[in-house]
């Protein structure tokens, strides 16, 4: 009995780690949705983003890279300012 309770609260967790996870992969990709859209790219693609990225001026440039950092940082090391590149 105790085995199968731990299986059980095992497999529910792991359920609920996988819930987290598809939720990020949901909000993130929605982020690049709306920047695609903000920006009027028509070829959802990486080389559409880049294309667009080329004809960008540096001040947009450095705007959308500020996006891109606030929405994908690493919560890793807050603290350390070794990361911060």
């Amino acid at each position: 009995m105790k085995n199968s309770a731990l299986k059980g609260a095992l497999g529910a967790l792991a359920v609920a780690g996988v819930a987290l996870i598809a939720k990020k992969a949901i909000q993130r990709k929605r982020f690049i949705k709306g920047i695609f859209d903000e920006y009027g790219i028509k070829e959802k693609s990486p080389f559409g983003l880049a294309d667009k990225i080329r004809e960008m001026s540096d001040e947009d440039y450095q705007e959308l890279k500020g996006k891109f950092k606030k929405e994908f940082h690493s919560r890793c090391c807050k603290k350390d300012n070794m990361c911060e590149a």
